[in-house]
């Protein structure tokens, strides 16, 4: 594709946002994946209408305002990576151009304190638990409430979990066969902070020296997806001075925040911790994965003969490449039935902030995304994202059928405990 981006003038991603932009040769075959494009069917949210969007705005040949909006309904799932022949790098495009299109575009007042409401609470535990608290308290008035406040609460679980204190290391059972650095998360430890108990109880019964860092922080990704670009950056240079390198990986249990952490070279690219992203970055993986790789203890038989159906969240399918290997980890759990759902490659509808940014969308994928799930009949639906597993939670309610909805972490060590 011909153009004339002035990648000098584009910043330190400059050559990687044109190089995305000249990969694409318009077949077409992103459109099945996409999940607007699924929902809305207008070309211009479709992946390759966006990259011809960007293109035209970054050539200065339309206005950031209007390229804007359809680059926001963008879920940033990357199920476009996955199904494009040419290897089009799509994420080397948006999460720069958001960035970019932050400093130029003149957004409502209101949007602006929404998202920077977002940005202040929503990557600070304490600060987010309390907010949860005051929109629980505030449900009983929800038909009075604006449509944003009620799409937020609708996420919100009937009861809010207290918080559990998690040990600075955890000493693995038997033989030592690994040490690990675990980031905890940010929504995760106030919405489920069992997740977390389960995976350190799963790797110390496999093997697993976990150190948990004290110094650790937010991973960085909700600020990158939505443009707050030196937000970000805040957060990975912290991250990047809090965990220690002399550990066999840095894991994550959150496929969202995994994808944010091995985005570090981009997100830092041109700064002076881009060599120690990369180092960071290479080390960086998937509770799941890890688990595979390493090769799981064989829990006991279980009870009976649960049915269970694993949901792909779009970071670990698209992103990070990881589909068989939390699979493989379920179909080892002896008498356990793993069932496949339709349409695994399509995003549920949460995505960082965008049951927020979205609702309409983010409900109707989240509504197509249980219907398949529910096709199945399973007794458990297992995911490896906390926004995933709290999309499904949220959208399931009055389907009829009651299944858990749990972390892969958290089914494992039932099948430890001989709880299945």
């Amino acid at each position: 594709m011909k153009h004339s981006i002035p990648v000098d003038k584009l910043g330190p991603a400059g050559s990687l946002m044109s190089e995305a932009i000249q990969s694409c040769v318009h077949c077409g075959f992103c459109l099945p994946t996409c999940p607007t494009y699924s929902e809305l069917a207008q070309e211009m949210d479709s992946p390759r209408g966006r990259i011809i969007l960007m293109k035209e705005a970054l050539e200065g040949k339309l206005p950031t305002e209007q390229v804007l909006p359809y680059i926001d309904r963008c879920l940033g799932c990357l199920a476009c990576e996955t199904s494009c022949p040419s290897g089009v790098e799509y994420r080397n495009l948006l999460g720069p151009f958001r960035e970019k299109a932050e400093t130029e575009s003149k957004r409502s007042v209101a949007e602006k304190l929404k998202r920077k409401a977002l940005l202040t609470i929503l990557p600070w535990p304490g600060r987010f638990r309390i907010a949860a608290k005051v929109g629980m308290l505030a449900r009983p008035f929800g038909r009075l409430l604006p449509d944003l406040v009620r799409s937020m609460l609708a996420l919100l679980p009937k009861t809010l979990p207290s918080g559990i204190m998690l040990p600075e290391v955890a000493k693995p059972m038997g033989t030592p066969r690994a040490r690990v650095a675990l980031l905890v998360g940010c929504a995760q430890q106030v919405m489920d902070p069992q997740i977390n108990d389960d995976t350190i109880a799963v790797l110390v019964r496999n093997g697993v020296e976990v150190l948990i860092p004290r110094g650790q922080t937010c991973c960085g990704a909700l600020g990158w997806h939505v443009g707050a670009g030196e937000h970000a950056r805040r957060f990975a240079r912290k991250n990047l001075e809090a965990f220690p390198r002399d550990v066999d990986a840095i894991l994550t249990n959150a496929a969202g925040c995994g994808s944010g952490l091995k985005e570090y070279p981009l997100i830092l690219k041109g700064s002076a911790e881009e060599s120690a992203s990369k180092s960071f970055a290479g080390k960086v993986v998937d509770f799941g994965e890890f688990l595979d790789q390493l090769g799981m203890v064989t829990p006991p038989r279980t009870k009976g003969v649960p049915r269970v159906v694993y949901q792909d969240a779009c970071h670990l399918r698209h992103a990070q490449g990881v589909t068989e290997a939390p699979r493989r980890l379920l179909r080892a759990i002896p008498g356990l039935e793993l069932l496949e759902a339709e349409e695994p490659d399509i995003c549920c509808g949460s995505a960082g902030s965008y049951n927020i940014d979205q609702p309409k969308i983010a409900a109707d994928l989240g509504k197509r995304k249980v219907s398949n799930l529910l096709k199945t009949k399973p007794d458990w639906i297992v995911s490896g994202n906390i926004g995933c597993i709290m999309q499904v939670r949220s959208c399931m309610n009055g389907s009829g059928q009651t299944p858990q909805v749990v972390h892969l972490a958290g089914l494992l060590r039932r099948a430890y405990e001989e709880d299945l």
